[in-house]
This record gives structure tokens, C-alpha cells and sequence, in this order.
């Protein structure tokens, strides 16, 4: 079996998984919020699905591999906050328009259903929600998609290593500004039931 190949126990879970709304759900219901406990990861897909936990970043990664099996080009797209952590998607068309799979702590930065005519339209869909705990409004810039295939040779569906390669080269490319600096010097706080709603099932 190639080293980038699922086995036929991966692949049973991936058949189940035929729609983007069954990946999100996943990752929603059967993968734990990976805090880290024991120093930063970044598992691959197999490691996901073997552990069980994921992380922003590690499930964008199961998303992609995922979104893979249903045909789609397994890409990510970079959310890039300030005084906040930045956000990774697995993003994907439908009939022409985009939608996301995503795992986060936070109940309104996960699933975007696909009716977004541009990337732009979608990363602002995120705005709202994307706020820390200081009730800030964060998201301040989003990435041109990224194709996984250019790591293939690195085996991200299924290195038992961390594949800190794609992280790491996401933080190099250009993101595109979706506030301008005189709006966000302008911006509210969150308010209270907003604040409430996103910290629904929250682990902490």
C-alpha cells in the first residue's frame, strides 16, 4: 500500500462521509476540541481519525482529505487575525459557490454552506464571529486558497508525524486585507448574546 493511502478501515469511514455536511458533522460530533495538553500538534488525517481530536488546523487538514474522497481539490484558506489566532478552512465549490468545512471552539466559526460567490464573500462571513475573549472583532485578512497536493510528498493524509510544513508555509503567503485600518480602528465590541452564543460548547 502507498504511504499516502488510507487503509480499508479509513476508507470505510470516508465512504460514510459523502456529502460536506456529513465531514462537518464529524468533526463536530465524533472529534473532540484538540487544547494541546501535552505541547502544540499538528496530526494528519490518519492521526485525526485514529485520535479522534483536531484542532482549527487539524481539522481543516481531515476536511480536505475528506472533501479529497468526494472529488473535490483538497484546498485550505487562511484566516488571519489580530490579538487572536488565526482560522483555517477547508474550503469547496458547489454550482459555483463556495462554501467551508471547519472545526473551532468557538460555535460560529465552523460549517459555511456553499452560496458564496467569491472567497472574499465567504471569509466575510466569518467576520462577525471571529472575536477573543476580550470581545475584539479579529479577522482581519484571509489567504488565496492553497492546493494540499503541493504536500503530497510529505504524506499529509497519513504521516504519523506532525506535518508542520503546511502551517508553517501558510504563514508565508500573501493575504488579502478584507478591513481597511481606519474601520477597525472604529470597531465595536461584541455584545453580550453574540459573545454567549460563540462560547456555546466551548471546551476550555
Amino acid at each position: 500500500m502507498p504511504s499516502d493511502s488510507f487503509d480499508a478501515a479509513e476508507r470505510a469511514v470516508f465512504r460514510r462521509l459523502n456529502t460536506p455536511e456529513k465531514i462537518q458533522r464529524f468533526l463536530d460530533r465524533d472529534v473532540a476540541y484538540n487544547k494541546e495538553p501535552d505541547g502544540p500538534t499538528c496530526y494528519s488525517p490518519r492521526r485525526v481519525l485514529r485520535l479522534r481530536k483536531a484542532h482549527c488546523m487539524e481539522g481543516a487538514l481531515f476536511g480536505a482529505a475528506a472533501l479529497a474522497a468526494l472529488g473535490h481539490p483538497p484546498l485550505l484558506l487562511d484566516l488571519e487575525a489580530v490579538r487572536d489566532d488565526d482560522h483555517v478552512l477547508a474550503i469547496f465549490r458547489q454550482d459555483g459557490r463556495w462554501g467551508a468545512i471547519a472545526k473551532s471552539n468557538y460555535s460560529g466559526l465552523r460549517y459555511r454552506e456553499p452560496v458564496y460567490r467569491g472567497l472574499r464573500e465567504l471569509a466575510m462571513s466569518y467576520f462577525e464571529h471571529f472575536y477573543n475573549l476580550r470581545r475584539e472583532k479579529t479577522l482581519r485578512n484571509y489567504s488565496r486558497p492553497v492546493n494540499l497536493r503541493r504536500f503530497d510528498s510529505i504524506h499529509w493524509k497519513t504521516a504519523e508525524e506532525d506535518v508542520w510544513a503546511i502551517p508553517e508555509y501558510l504563514m508565508t503567503i500573501h493575504h488579502t486585507p478584507l478591513v481597511a485600518p481606519r474601520a477597525a480602528s472604529r470597531l465595536s465590541k461584541v455584545d453580550d448574546r453574540l459573545f454567549a452564543a460563540g462560547l456555546v460548547g466551548l471546551v476550555r
